[in-house]
């Protein structure tokens, strides 16, 4: 891996050469994600809004992305064995399918609430499922018992050189993509749960548009990143706190992702889950697109003008668009008033 000046935990964040070395690899096994407009969007906020379409990726997120990047790199000899992850759903769909392309068992411990069609399309491809309560049980502590108990490969959801590598590759395509279109974004907007994705897409384009700030975008009472950002060391979530973004619901931020987000995000933004089904319904009436909430809070951030996107071209990263039906109608019931 090459060097980066950042690092944490005993661990080096990747680099550009990293984030690069990963789109290498999952080329031709991802999804090369497009990258939108409507007319109706930017008129609503003012100004050129880019939407880009991760809920079309593989498994419906951009999180097989790191996974396949992450699982690609384990020798041969530790194949057998498996993985193992922890995830409240886009995680482990994105681990399982990569584990089942490489022919590798896996093994997947999901939050008791996951939306059902996270829980059936992870064992649709061939993962084994245990569940645990999120408000009571240590995640990470049961992905290592599991790790002991099967001998696998732990494959974390964000806090990871080599999948926040792969995160990165979303930052990389946005770059490539807003050239060909004649775009000069002035701000990339990402959601954020650890924070694997805004940090690898924040290196991917402080490398390749370095004009252009970035932000987290998290719902309102799960805004660990921004209070971090803004006191410089990691926040915690209030006991208690409550959101429908089923995939940004993460106590606190990863120390990784943490130490490359304070050193390349220019700030956080934070939405309500009315805020949320708001952009959640645009999306769908503009673009055709079905958002999860969690997908949904960057857009909903410029709608809002929680950024004020007024004048100027940004870009909006959609992570996913893993929704159960009756969440999704639920949703767009709610912004009828």
């Amino acid at each position: 891996m090459s060097s980066s000046p950042i690092s944490s935990a005993g661990a080096a964040a990747p680099g550009i050469a990293d984030i690069e070395a990963a789109a290498r690899r999952i080329a031709g096994h991802a999804v090369l994600t497009p990258l939108l407009e409507s007319p109706a969007l930017n008129k609503l906020a003012g100004g050129r809004v880019l939407v880009k379409a991760e809920m079309l990726q593989r498994t419906g997120s951009f999180k097989f992305r790191g996974a396949y990047n992450a699982i690609s790199q384990i020798p041969e000899a530790a194949r057998a064995a498996g993985v193992v992850a922890f995830s409240s759903g886009n995680h482990a769909q994105g681990v399982a399918a990569a584990a089942q392309m490489m022919r590798m068992p896996a093994v997947i411990a999901m939050p008791k609430d996951a939306p059902a069609i996270k829980v059936g399309n992870t064992r649709g491809m061939g993962a084994e499922v245990m569940f645990f309560d999120r408000e009571k049980d240590d995640r990470e502590a049961l992905g290592k018992q599991l790790v002991e108990k099967h001998r696998a490969t732990l494959i974390p959801p964000y806090d990871h050189p080599h999948v926040i590598a792969g995160q990165g590759t979303v930052g990389l395509e946005i770059a490539a993509q807003a050239q060909a279109m004649g775009a000069r974004p002035e701000a990339v907007l990402v959601p954020c749960g650890g924070g694997g994705l805004v940090a690898g897409t924040s290196l991917a384009i402080r490398a390749k548009l370095p004009g252009a700030a970035v932000y987290s975008a998290e719902p309102a009472d799960f805004d660990d990143t921004a209070r971090s950002l803004r006191s410089g060391q990691r926040e915690r979530v209030a006991p208690g706190a409550k959101s429908f973004c089923d995939a940004l619901l993460l106590p606190t931020p990863g120390v990784i992702t943490f130490a490359i987000n304070r050193a390349t995000l220019a700030g956080g933004l934070a939405v309500t889950d009315d805020e949320v089904a708001q952009a959640m319904e645009a999306a769908f009436t503009h673009l055709k697109l079905v958002a999860e909430p969690g997908g949904a809070v960057a857009l909903a951030a410029v709608l809002t003008r929680k950024f004020d996107a007024r004048g100027k071209t940004v870009v909006v990263v959609m992570s996913g668009g893993n929704v159960d039906a009756a969440t999704f109608a639920a949703a767009l019931k709610r912004t009828v008033a």
